[in-house]
């Protein structure tokens, strides 16, 4: 069965960019356009890994990674932040919240986000076994 991404990103052409590649990577991909609808979507679909942008309606990043880290039942769904916040305390700040990776969105490379996503998800698998 594809593994389930789930992206929370308000920037529509890019949010259309990355559930292309996913979904050509063999992933089933869902989109939610801000924090409140991509927390919902967290909960609702329990996805395996989360695409989670920082600048976002209604709730930030940041507030989604906290609900879902105080959620037993999502605290160790893997977050990858995607964000065009690259100092260097928001990087910090969101590896100690808990995200499993940080991508800048200005150095990435659309390919990138494939490799980071399988090794964030088998870093999950590793800690399950």
């Amino acid at each position: 069965m594809a593994k389930k991404i789930l992206i929370i990103e308000d920037d529509k052409f890019l949010r259309k960019v990355i559930t292309k590649k996913l979904s050509k990577g063999g992933y089933s991909v869902i989109e939610a356009i801000d924090g409140e609808k991509g927390l919902e979507a967290v909960k609702k679909e329990k996805p395996d890994l989360v695409l989670l942008d920082l600048v976002l309606p209604e709730m930030d990043g940041f507030e989604v990674l906290a609900k879902m880290k105080k959620e037993s039942s999502l605290s160790k769904t893997p977050v990858i932040i995607l964000s065009n916040l690259g100092e260097k305390e928001e990087i910090d700040k969101g590896f100690k919240m808990g995200a499993t990776d940080y991508l800048v969105k200005a150095h990435l490379i659309p390919g990138e986000i494939l490799d980071r996503i399988e090794v964030a998800l088998n870093k999950g698998r590793a800690k399950n076994n």
